[in-house]
C-alpha cells in the first residue's frame, strides 16, 4: 500500500484527534476476538468489524484504499497479510491474523492481532502456532517499549529483531514494514522490524507510528496470490502479525489502539504510558 508524504510530526490537537479512531479500531478487533471460532467465515468476521466501526460513528479506512472493498484483512495460516475476507470457513487449529482500521473525522487508527483457533485434536500444532503468535506479539511490545526511550526511530526495529532472535529460529518479513499514520492510514516514515543502516527520524513529540512485526515460522520469502492482495509465504510456513498505532507526546508515549494506552503489556518491560494531554 502506498505511503502518503507529509510532515511526520503532529500537533498536540492532532494527537488528540487520533484517540477516537484508535479506540474504534480496538473495538472492532475486540468484536472479532469475541466471535472467532471454528465454523465462522472470514466474511462474517468482516461484517462484525464493519458494524462495530460504523456504529461508533467511524468508517472502515481499508475501504478507502483504491481497489480494496473490505473492513478487515484476514490472513490464515501461511497467508501473512492482506488476505481478503470471503467464504473461507475457519477450522480448529487455524492461525488467523486480523488487521483492522477505522477513520473518524479524517483521522486514522490501524491495528492487528493474531488468533489461534483452539484445536484439542492436535495440541502439538496448536502449541507451535501459539508460540509463534506469542513471540510476534511480544516482539511488538518490545518495539513499543523501545520507542518510549529511543532517540531515533530505527531503534524500534533493533529491539524487535533482538527479541525475536532470542526466542528461536523465526523469519522477520523485510518486504512489508510499519508506517506513520495520521490523516492517511499509511504515511511516512517507514517503521522497520529489523536492523537497517541509518538512524531514521528523531523520536520526539508529535511522532505517530504503526508498529507491526510480521513473523513466520520459516523463511521470509513471499508471493502475492492471484487476487493481487493476499501475501503468502513461499515455503508454506505459518505466519503471525501484530500491530498498534502509537503516539509520542510531551509526556511520553500512548498506544492509541489500546484502551489502557498499553499499560498492561508495557508494565513488565518497565514502561508506563502517559495519556495524551
Amino acid at each position: 500500500m502506498a505511503f502518503r508524504r507529509s510532515g511526520i510530526y503532529k500537533t498536540p490537537d492532532e494527537l488528540r484527534r487520533m484517540l477516537r479512531p484508535g479506540l474504534l479500531t480496538e473495538a472492532s478487533l475486540d468484536a472479532v476476538a469475541a466471535a472467532i471460532r471454528p465454523g465462522i467465515t472470514t466474511a462474517e468476521l468482516d461484517a462484525i468489524a464493519e458494524k462495530t466501526i460504523r456504529d461508533g460513528g467511524g468508517e472502515p479506512n481499508f475501504m478507502l484504499v483504491p481497489g480494496y472493498h473490505k473492513t478487515l484483512c484476514v490472513s490464515v495460516n501461511d497467508d501473512v497479510v492482506h488476505g481478503i475476507p470471503g467464504d473461507r470457513v475457519l477450522v480448529a487449529g487455524d492461525i488467523v491474523s486480523v488487521d483492522s482500521g477505522a477513520q473518524f473525522e479524517e483521522w486514522n487508527g490501524d491495528s492487528a492481532r493474531t488468533f489461534v483457533v483452539d484445536d484439542p485434536a492436535d495440541p502439538a500444532r496448536f502449541a507451535a502456532r501459539q508460540h509463534l503468535n506469542e513471540v510476534t506479539e511480544q516482539s511488538l511490545w518490545h518495539g513499543i517499549a523501545a520507542l518510549a526511550t529511543a532517540k531515533h526511530l530505527n531503534q524500534v526495529g533493533e529491539a524487535i529483531e533482538d527479541f525475536i532472535e532470542s526466542q528461536g529460529d523465526f523469519g522477520i518479513l523485510e518486504d512489508y514494514v510499519g508506517h506513520g499514520i495520521g490523516r492517511s492510514m499509511h504515511e511516512d516514515p517507514p517503521v522497520f522490524n529489523y536492523r537497517v543502516r541509518g538512524n531514521g527520524p528523531a523520536v520526539k513529540p508529535g511522532l505517530v507510528v504503526a508498529i507491526e512485526p510480521m513473523v513466520t515460522a520459516g523463511g521470509i520469502d513471499t508471493f502475492t496470490q492471484d487476487d493481487e492482495w493476499t501475501v503468502t509465504t513461499r515455503d508454506g510456513s505459518d505466519a503471525a502479525h501484530w500491530e498498534h498505532s502509537v503516539a509520542v507526546h510531551s509526556g511520553g508515549i500512548w498506544v492509541l489502539t489500546a484502551s489502557d494506552g498499553g499499560a498492561e503489556k508495557l508494565a513488565p518491560l518497565g514502561i508506563r504510558p502517559v495519556p495524551v494531554p
